[in-house]
This record gives structure tokens, C-alpha cells and sequence, in this order.
């Protein structure tokens, strides 16, 4: 990340050592994913749209424990993934508007109450400014 972009890391106190956590992320360019699992301090697994599991880019994002996501859908599949990475004391990444947008969360979805409810795993908020 250092190459392209001089990220400035600000309150990574805020991410436990340890145990299950939820990132919450504004989205607003998709550089964004990439950016955060460059710059935590603990392995980051998000919800991708399945849409970027394609060619190449396949194996790597499953390689590295990104999770494909059907977003016109509830996808089970993508639900229990999520839930695992909590239930083994991992760091879930979520965009909670679903979708890039203006990175205000302006329109949040479900998702990240959801699955901060089901695991009792604590939400750090997280801001991405100067991507787009």
C-alpha cells in the first residue's frame, strides 16, 4: 500500500488483539477492501461481491479468505462464512451499504446488524477518506 498511497492509520488501538471483531466500512472506491487488509493490524476477511471472483482474481481472493457474497440474494453460504470467521475469533470486513457509494453510510443494509447481534462480536467503525 505504501507504494502507491500513504495511508495514515489512525485509532488501530481500536481493533482488539484478539477474538472476534466487525469491521464497518465506508465504501466509496474499490480500492477501499485492498486498503484496509494492507493497513489492520489482524488478517481481514470481507464479503465480496461474488461478481469479482473471476479469472485470476479467484483463487487469490479465496486464497487470502475473502468470502464471495451474492448481494441479490440472502446467501447462506456467505452468512455462515462470516459467521465462521467470528466463531474461530477472526476479523469480519463489511461494507454495510452493500455496495460502493458516497462513503457516508447513507444507506446501510442489514448485514452488520445482523451478524454483530448473532456473534456478540464488537463493530469498530472505520473510515477510508482519499480514495475517491
Amino acid at each position: 500500500m505504501n507504494g502507491l498511497w500513504r495511508p495514515r492509520v489512525l485509532g488501530a488501538w481500536k481493533v482488539p488483539a484478539s477474538g472476534p471483531v466487525i469491521l464497518a466500512v465506508n465504501h466509496s472506491h474499490v480500492v477501499d477492501g485492498p486498503m484496509i487488509i494492507g493497513t489492520s493490524p489482524r488478517p481481514v476477511h470481507f464479503l465480496v461481491k461474488k461478481e469479482a471472483f473471476t479469472g485470476p482474481l479467484d483463487p487469490f481472493l479465496r486464497g487470502i479468505g475473502q468470502i464471495a457474497v451474492d448481494r441479490g440474494s440472502t446467501d447462506r453460504a456467505a452468512v455462515t462464512g462470516a459467521l465462521g470467521v467470528l466463531e474461530r475469533g477472526g476479523v469480519l470486513g463489511i461494507f454495510p451499504e452493500g455496495t460502493r457509494g458516497q462513503g457516508d453510510f447513507a444507506s446501510l443494509r442489514a448485514g452488520l446488524a445482523y451478524f454483530a447481534l448473532r456473534s456478540g462480536a464488537p463493530v469498530v467503525p472505520v473510515a477510508v477518506l482519499g480514495t475517491t
